[in-house]
């Protein structure tokens, strides 16, 4: 896990590097998926996507995850995109949390450049997903976090930029406290969720608020793969997307 207080050696070349890559950003960020893009979701059936059909399913339009006591999660399962595997590319959706149970629960994430795997232990679980997740969840704290699924944890916290170098090593620079961004996230109200991720980096925005930035240039990185939607094993919960676009950068 990065520390909040991380204060490294390598500060100045980070913020040489992250000057730079402001200074892209506009050119290469430009405009949300929704504004110039191409709808990943139909809003009928789950044409172009593969999961679980017990937990996946739509619902006057909405794309919907649902576990139940009837129906659980045996483990985290995903909702994967079949259309393409893009490396540098944006993706915009809404989405929001539906109380279904005795606990106040939900836990989603977007899977971007990330595979399929089959875990050894449970072979029955067919939709398995691996690699970098921007967060979603009822959480005080996990919301808007970076984390890579079946690797190395946690990348990003909220509010911070981390540049993670070629050796591996993290640096971390904070932009925002944790807690006022937090503030911008509804969690059972509708969100506006936005992944960019070109080249080496990947940035989150929640409602219009920078979440996290990742410069990742470590051999661990990776640069294309599946995207993905995650339905958290745990407690019965909801989870509602629509609106899902993507733009190609490349």
């Amino acid at each position: 896990m990065i520390s909040k207080n991380s204060i490294v050696p390598a500060f100045c070349l980070f913020s040489l590097l992250f000057t730079v890559q402001c200074a892209l950003s506009d050119e290469q960020e430009g405009q949300p998926a929704d504004e110039d893009g191409v709808s990943m979701f139909n809003g009928r059936d789950l044409s172009g996507w593969d999961g679980d059909a017990r937990l996946w399913f739509v619902e006057e339009g909405v794309l919907v995850g649902e576990t139940t006591e009837e129906n659980p999660a045996g483990a985290n399962t995903f909702l994967i995109w079949e259309e393409d595997e893009p490396g540098n590319f944006e993706v915009s959706l809404n989405y929001r949390f539906v109380i279904v149970g005795d606990d106040v629960y939900g836990n989603s994430g977007i899977q971007v450049r990330s595979e399929r795997f089959i875990n050894e232990e449970t072979p029955e679980l067919m939709h398995r997903v691996r690699g970098y997740q921007p967060d979603m969840a009822i959480s005080d704290w996990i919301p808007g976090i970076l984390y890579e699924e079946g690797k190395r944890g946690i990348m990003a916290r909220r509010g911070q930029r981390v540049l993670v170098d070629a050796e591996g090593e993290s640096h971390a620079e904070r932009f925002a406290e944790e807690d006022d961004l937090g503030e911008h996230i509804t969690h059972t109200d509708w969100n506006e969720y936005h992944v960019y991720a070109n080249r080496d980096t990947i940035r989150t925005s929640i409602n219009g608020q920078l979440m996290h930035e990742l410069i990742d240039q470590s051999p661990q990185a990776v640069r294309e793969g599946i995207i993905a939607f995650q339905l958290h094993a745990g407690p019965p919960m909801r989870v509602e997307m629509k609106d899902i676009r993507i733009r190609l950068l490349d």
